[in-house]
């Protein structure tokens, strides 16, 4: 999002999630995630040492991370209370305190990085909100990206008040796109995912594109299509454009009637007359 918007190169930011991604990697593994279907504040007041919130991720969808025994400590207090809840598989506990050892090292490698000002809003999912230069070009606000907790719902709430009405997925499944669905009222807007974990890829784009299109989003088909116009085709004309095939005089009025044995009538409804026989 950071190189679409501008912030960072494509070159800076293959560097950083590269980075991220080996560093993350290095660390012990162990910890445990946990995602719950209850709210912030219903799981807020049952963190205890070892356990932080990893992702708020709808109104009722919070995911726990940490140590595993304290996680799945909690985990079993909130299933008592009548939550759903379920493990990840992952083999490191991602936003949790468990990071921490990688950071300065991390910082080290964002230090060296060059930032711009974004060109195009962001909004962040680690404050949930549109973020400004002086925070998307600090390294400090990328090293607390790794440690800090997804704020996914608010994300998605504040773009539904800068009237944000669809909202296109870039990743390889829906997932996001289901999360969404449950930040905002339904209907107030369309979750359009641009692949499919399922089904042909380039079948998925374009109807994704195509979606897009009808809900009033400009697509650059040329490009979208490699730069060309090649394969589009024209519409039908039916049921764009109508034709009608009888015929249409340019006369107007009932013309001779008397071939019928009717005659004339000035009259402003009728346009003949026949007289009552008289036996």
């Amino acid at each position: 999002a950071a190189h679409v918007a501008g912030v960072l190169s494509l070159e800076d930011a293959a560097v950083l999630v590269a980075a991220r991604g080996r560093l993350m990697e290095a660390l012990p593994e162990g910890g445990a995630m946990v995602a719950v279907g209850a709210g912030e504040g219903q799981v807020r007041p049952l963190l205890v040492p070892g356990v932080d919130i990893a992702a708020v991720n709808g109104p009722a969808a919070v995911v726990l991370s940490g140590d595993e025994e304290p996680v799945l400590r909690v985990a079993r207090e909130l299933s008592g209370q009548g939550c759903r809840t379920r493990r990840l598989a992952v083999s490191h506990a991602f936003h949790s305190a468990r990071m921490e050892p990688m950071l300065e090292e991390f910082r080290r490698v964002v230090e060296g990085l060059s930032f711009a000002a974004p060109e195009i809003p962001v909004v962040s999912n680690a404050t949930g909100e549109l973020v400004d230069a002086e925070v998307v070009c600090s390294p400090t606000y990328w090293v607390e990206h790794v440690r800090s907790a997804v704020r996914f719902a608010d994300g998605v709430r504040a773009l539904a008040e800068y009237g944000v009405s669809t909202y296109l997925e870039l990743g390889p499944d829906g997932t996001l796109s289901a999360m969404g669905r449950e930040c905002l009222d339904e209907g107030q807007a369309a979750f359009v995912p641009a692949l499919r974990r399922e089904g042909d890829e380039t079948r998925a784009l374009v109807t994704a594109l195509a979606t897009c299109h009808t809900r009033g989003v400009h697509v650059d088909w040329a490009t979208a299509m490699g730069g060309t116009r090649t394969g589009s085709v024209d519409l039908p004309t039916y049921a764009f454009q109508r034709e009608h095939y009888w015929l249409v005089g340019e006369h107007r009025g009932v013309g001779d009637v008397a071939s019928a044995g009717l005659a004339g009538v000035e009259h402003p409804l009728l346009g003949a007359v026949m007289e009552v026989p008289g036996s």
